[in-house]
């Protein structure tokens, strides 16, 4: 294969709305640049980027995937990504990696949630993007309403560059505005000079309008604009490709990526108009000493290198997904993790066409590698111990929604930890944890579709099969009111006996943990006995009266009792102090104790209503609102019970459609309403042996 150099390296991450066009766009690029001699259907199971089970049996993206082709003198590498809000966590892996971003509108429904939080995604990791209208030959679509819908929403830098004329509701041709030329396919989607459009489409406005998104990019540009001269090809070319480097010009195109018209002219546009990895000037590190530095995606610089994917295979082992920043990354050669300040020997290179695997020696400055069988995880940095950096790491949605999973085979128990940490190597959204109260074990992860594909993975991947459940509530309990009580353990059954005899004071007190005391006059009870009457004591905090939560909140006093020189022993002590607990838990008036979590939750401002209302349901209680740091959005912070937001994440995605974001946070515990104790106590309600 052909070394490049970063100045023909073009890497073009396609993102959007779930079912906007993506995958297939992609199928389009790579079989009319010459990749593939088929185009594959996303509905037929046999797309380049959708290649895994679980992406063919539900028939859209769940996973970032890498392609790539060459193509007038450049190689450019393609990132599909998934549209789903549940796999949020791939399309900001493939925006990070991105010269330039494509995201794809569908002609026939338009801007949607999916098509906003890309545009986002580019804006925030400041990556030049460009709309795709895709599906455009479907027979209900309206390529005028969508670019004024563009207009309207991402502001006056959306320009087109390519326009269909349509005559009686068909499109008879395709307009390129940049060279003032008009196209129309034939049936083999060759493309054919269609003359002089008819005067009736009013292209001399559309030039005139893109003449004056050129000029804005440009001082002299101004001048000849503003005195009336045509800009020539070559100056339309590079003051759109100057635009879209600066952010003041957000090209539009269209295509139809299923009879091909357009994507021969998107190709060229890819080759004209859009970023090289060179285009990227600085890229901001921090060295060694945490000053930061100013990096250029150039060869002569040492290696610096970024990690911003994983996947764990279980055939391959563990693929790294690296952008080369500098210098050149050798296979076989010894390179510095600046995360963990080990080194690392690079295990073989290489570059991928889906699942199709083409092994390279090197990768170059600009460009996007695998490599295999590497000790690095997401997030890293490798460099040349010449130059230690670190570059920094990408930031992932938080997960929001949980299940609690148990081994369906109990020889498989010991497997899922291994295995499950190998998913969270390949997935920095999710979470797993054991719960230090109800003891199960806690998969979280933003959504169920998300929880649904990692499971699948574990069965098909690592052979784990799970079932599923929704977490417990970890309820404590606690007292209101002090008490004395007596514990007596009398036992004769010939020989020596069994003799122990406490009286203990419960008292509420504001700890975790039981604090023990003692104030025994007299020697009523010797001091030998006092530990075990204190380890009987912290026994019975692990299980209260009411249902069987652990205790909190109490305090116990040991004020007397007696003991037997014959019969009294550390084990009857024990005994008598947890009969003491028990009747004392049970007068001391015990009450239920459930968390309560500090939510903040970010909403378009026409949803605040009905998320209040939705927080009252839940017997939420509202702090504040205060305008989001987006503009349209509202933050509304609230304390819930922990207990009501078990399905949070599906109802704020349903409420919002897909534009609400949520954070929890662990915040206090505080006494169950007693209409709803009682119900939580027969549910959870233990036999007592």
């Amino acid at each position: 294969m052909k070394n490049y150099d970063s100045h023909h390296i073009k890497n073009i991450t396609i993102a959007g709305h779930s079912g906007s066009g993506k995958t297939s766009l992609c199928e389009a690029l790579l079989y009319k640049a010459g990749v593939t001699d088929r185009l594959g259907k996303t509905v037929d199971g046999n797309t380049v980027s959708d290649y895994t089970p679980i992406e063919i049996a539900k028939k859209c993206s769940i996973y970032t995937s890498l392609s790539y082709y060459e193509r007038d003198g450049y190689k450019v590498n393609i990132l599909d990504t998934p549209g789903l809000f549940d796999y949020a966590g791939g399309m900001i892996e493939g925006v990070y990696a991105a010269d330039c971003v494509l995201i794809t509108v569908s002609a026939k429904s338009g801007i949607h949630v999916g098509t906003k939080k890309a545009y986002d995604c580019a804006a925030e990791h400041k990556a030049p993007h460009m709309f795709v209208v895709t599906k455009i030959d479907d027979e209900n679509a309206n390529f005028s309403n969508v670019l004024t819908k563009l207009k309207t929403e991402f502001g006056s830098s959306v320009c087109p560059v390519v326009v269909p004329l349509i005559k009686d509701s068909k499109i008879v041709s395709y307009y390129d505005l940049l060279a003032m030329k008009n196209y129309k396919y034939g049936p083999k989607g060759e493309l054919i000079d269609a003359g002089e459009p008819e005067p009736t489409y009013r292209i001399d406005g559309l030039i005139e309008a893109m003449s004056e998104a050129v000029a804005e990019t440009d001082e002299e540009l101004m001048m000849k604009f503003l005195d009336g001269e045509k800009f020539t090809h070559e100056e339309l070319v590079n003051g759109v490709h100057n635009g879209i480097i600066n952010g003041l010009i957000t090209p539009v195109t269209c295509v139809s990526s299923t009879d091909l018209s357009g994507v021969d002219l998107l190709l060229d546009q890819i080759t004209k108009l859009l970023p090289c990895a060179a285009d990227q000037k600085v890229i901001r590190a921090r060295n060694a000493a945490g000053n930061e530095v100013d990096i250029h995606c150039t060869a002569d610089e040492p290696l610096s290198a970024f990690v911003f994917k994983t996947v764990a295979d279980p055939f391959v082992g563990k693929m790294s997904f690296i952008k080369v920043i500098s210098g050149v990354l050798e296979s076989n050669k010894e390179v510095l993790n600046a995360t963990t300040s080990s080194t690392e020997k690079v295990g073989k290179l290489i570059n991928l066409i889906g699942k199709k695997q083409v092994e390279v020696q090197s990768a170059s400055a600009g460009d996007i590698v695998v490599a295999t069988k590497m000790s690095v995880n997401t997030n890293d940095t490798i460099c040349s111990p010449t130059r230690v950096i670190a570059f920094p790491k990408l930031s992932f949605p938080k997960p929001c929604y949980s299940v609690c999973i148990k081994a369906k085979s109990q020889g498989d128990e010991s497997k899922i930890s291994g295995a499950i940490q190998r998913l969270l190597e390949e997935d920095l959204s999710l979470s797993f944890r054991q719960d230090d109260t109800t003891f199960e074990q806690i998969l979280s992860g933003l959504g169920e579709q998300h929880i649904e594909s990692t499971l699948s993975k574990l069965k098909t991947g690592f052979g784990v099969d799970v079932i599923t459940s929704v977490p417990k509530v970890a309820y404590k309990e606690t007292i209101r009111k002090k008490v004395k009580v007596q514990g007596r353990h009398k036992k004769q059954s010939g020989g020596h006996g069994q003799y122990g005899d406490v009286w203990i004071e419960f008292e509420p007190c504001d700890s975790d943990d039981m604090v023990f005391e003692e104030r025994v006059f007299g020697g009523a009870v010797p001091r030998n006995f006092f530990p075990a009457v204190e380890k009987g004591l912290q026994d019975c905090m692990k299980k209260g009266v009411l249902a069987g939560f652990p205790v909190v909140g109490v305090k116990a006093t040991l004020v007397d009792g007696s003991y037997h020189p014959v019969d009294s022993s550390e084990m009857s002590f024990k005994l008598a102090a947890a009969i003491a607990f028990k009747e004392g838990m049970k007068q001391a008036s015990p009450v239920l104790l459930e968390p309560i979590d500090m939510l903040e939750v970010t909403v378009p401002d026409a949803n605040t209503g009905d998320m209040m209302g939705e927080l009252n349901k839940r017997r939420g209680r509202v702090l504040g609102m205060t305008p989001a740091a987006k503009k349209g959005l509202t933050t509304i912070t609230a304390e819930v019970p922990e207990s009501e937001v078990s399905d949070f994440a599906l109802t704020v995605r349903q409420l919002t459609r897909g534009m609400g974001e949520f954070t929890l946070e662990k915040l206090r515990y505080d006494t169950v309403p007693p209409m709803l104790a009682a119900d939580i106590v027969a549910k959870y309600k233990v036999s007592e042996d």
